[in-house]
């Protein structure tokens, strides 16, 4: 008990050192190359950041853990909306970019209502849904790869760009430091919660979700306290979508993935917290603290549900 304590604390504090050092070294790329924020959060910091989730999910899935699998990602995904922009937003209130109010958070619903299809339909996530899945993937990195090309910003010459070369070594050992981090805290939190018996599907949607959430909700409130708050909210946009599309797609493709019945209340849930993220942003296009503070209240809620 005493080691896997050890393990949690050695974790978090990789956890923060990775995301300071990562958010500094994205935020600078993004200044280079006068590239928005948004993308560098959408792409970069969100394939990044959702490492743990893939890392995890393909191993389980080989070794026919479909209830950690399924719910690391789904799980996942409602901590990264209620949980973290939730707590993100008590921090200060997040600014909504245009695009991603009209096409990328309805995008994420969208996706998530076809994995509860698949799943309700199938009874699985088959190898021809994996395919689809990814597919889509491909069509959401070419549709970031335009908006790249055509939103560049203007030059801030109060800020100095960094090299290209230092950028790229910051980001490596940033996000080492994040997976490496995550890796150590979801091994020590799964081995505590052994020890009292606790399902995995319980495990997969709570403790593993959380931890492999943990870059996500570090890397949001780090960069929240750093005023990037387009890399914030891009980091999670892009991390939902990675989720679902790659890593179950991924998945799913290596051996198809067993969805079971109870998945489809949280994949409800994870659509639920889309829409109300929606609704929050709409009119203001940012995400108040009362929002904020609706979100975490509904995460706290979903939690004791799952633990009932």
């Amino acid at each position: 008990m005493l080691y896997l304590f050890l393990l949690l604390i050695i974790g978090f504090v990789l956890l923060v050192k990775g995301a300071d050092v990562f958010v500094d070294s994205a935020a600078g790329v993004a200044r280079r190359f006068k590239i928005p924020p948004i993308i560098i959060g959408t792409t970069i910091v969100a394939i990044g950041t959702s490492a743990p989730e893939a890392a995890i999910s393909i191993v389980a899935a080989l070794k026919g853990a479909d209830g950690v699998s399924v719910g690391n990602v789904i799980g996942s995904n409602i901590t990264n909306i209620l949980l973290i922009l939730g707590a993100t937003a008590l921090i200060g209130a997040l600014p909504i970019q245009k695009n991603t109010k009209l096409y990328e958070l309805p995008f994420v619903g969208f996706i998530t209502i076809l994995l509860g299809v698949f799943g309700l339909s199938l009874g699985e996530i088959s190898r021809p849904a994996a395919s689809i899945l990814l597919g889509l993937f491909v069509v959401f990195l070419a549709y970031m790869l335009i908006m790249a090309l055509h939103n560049k910003q203007t030059e801030n010459n109060e800020i100095a760009p960094i090299g290209v070369g230092k950028a790229i070594f910051l980001m490596i050992a940033g996000i080492s430091a994040l997976v490496y981090g995550s890796d150590m805290i979801v091994d020590s939190a799964t081995g505590i919660a052994k020890l009292f018996g606790v399902s995995d599907r319980i495990i997969g949607l709570t403790l593993i979700a959380l931890g492999t959430s943990l870059p996500e909700l570090v890397v949001c409130v780090t960069a929240a306290l750093k005023r990037e708050y387009d890399l914030a909210i891009g980091n999670i946009v892009g991390s939902n979508i990675f989720n679902i599309l790659f890593v179950l797609g991924l998945a799913a493709a290596i051996r198809p993935i067993p969805f079971k019945t109870a998945f489809l209340t949280d994949t409800a849930v994870a659509l639920g917290a889309v829409v109300l993220l929606i609704m929050f942003t709409w009119r203001n296009s940012k995400l108040s603290r009362f929002g904020g503070a609706v979100l975490l209240s509904s995460y706290i809620a979903y939690t004791f549900y799952l633990v009932l």
